[in-house]
């Protein structure tokens, strides 16, 4: 078992190398029969890992977040069949809560982040940030996690204490929001200009800066006909997943609905 391997990439120059790396770790999977693993890899790097040839790839893989629904995801490669023996992700969850929540600040995601990086902490090691009030759920690669709870102590002007969490009780999964609208035509970029309320040259500039991701690939198609099931990720922005056209409205119009994140 090989846990861990750093590649914070986003330079294409980096993603050429992260490929090799992941490359590297499916083989030793095979060669060795055992797991090896990545730390939290973003939605460019899982991209640009999804962009490599089979071959290098291979197809003895499987992702987590550390729940459904998680944007950064680990890389494991090897399984049951191919390794012997079955072996959780080296993932934890931590809890972190104001010791007096009534004279805590209002913390953003941004604010977590921002503390648990001024610890020298890669941000490889960290996964999705939920925020839940005033306090926040953190997914981090269990060698981290006893350090975290050993050295954060305070976000923004808050005090705060750290501690495991019990991911299916204290944050289970959430559905998403029903948002029904009406839209010209099935095309990703109107649906998310309609959705986050930018003009089309907003919407645009967003695929141009390849922050659109479909199903976790990016996507460059500002013409791309969503379909029934897709998953949308719009860095800085959020989250949906399509559900479908209702019907076709007397003005030529669609009314569709998603739901948001």
């Amino acid at each position: 078992m090989e846990k861990g391997m750093d590649m914070a990439a986003e330079s294409e120059k980096e993603l050429v190398q992260l490929q090799k790396r992941l490359a590297e770790l499916s083989r030793k999977s095979y060669e060795h029969n055992i797991y090896t693993y990545t730390n939290f890899l973003s939605m460019a790097e899982l991209d640009a890992f999804y962009r490599m040839p089979a071959e290098d790839r291979g197809n003895d893989y499987e992702l987590s977040g550390g729940r459904e629904g998680c944007e950064r995801q680990m890389l494991r490669f090897g399984s049951l069949e191919s390794v012997g023996y079955e072996e959780e992700f080296p993932i934890s969850c931590l809890a972190i809560k104001p010791l007096m929540e009534k004279f805590a600040d209002a913390m953003t995601h941004r604010d977590f982040l921002g503390s648990l990086m001024n610890l020298g902490i890669d941000r490889s090691n960290l996964g999705d940030i939920f925020i839940e009030g005033k306090s926040a759920y953190v997914f981090c690669t269990e060698k981290i996690a006893s350090y975290i709870m050993d050295n954060l102590s305070k976000v923004k002007h808050t005090n705060v204490k750290c501690s495991l969490a019990d991911v299916k009780k204290e944050l289970p999964v959430k559905e998403p929001e029903e948002m029904r609208l009406t839209v010209a035509s099935e095309r990703v970029d109107g649906l998310v200009a309609k959705i986050y309320h930018l003009s089309r040259n907003q919407s645009l500039e967003l695929f141009r800066e390849k922050k659109i991701y479909v199903n976790g690939r990016q996507n460059e198609n500002n013409s791309y006909a969503i379909k029934k099931g897709d998953i949308v990720s719009v860095r800085g922005y959020g989250r949906f997943v399509y559900y479908g056209a209702d019907h076709e409205t007397k003005k030529g119009k669609w009314s569709v609905s998603v739901g948001i994140y």
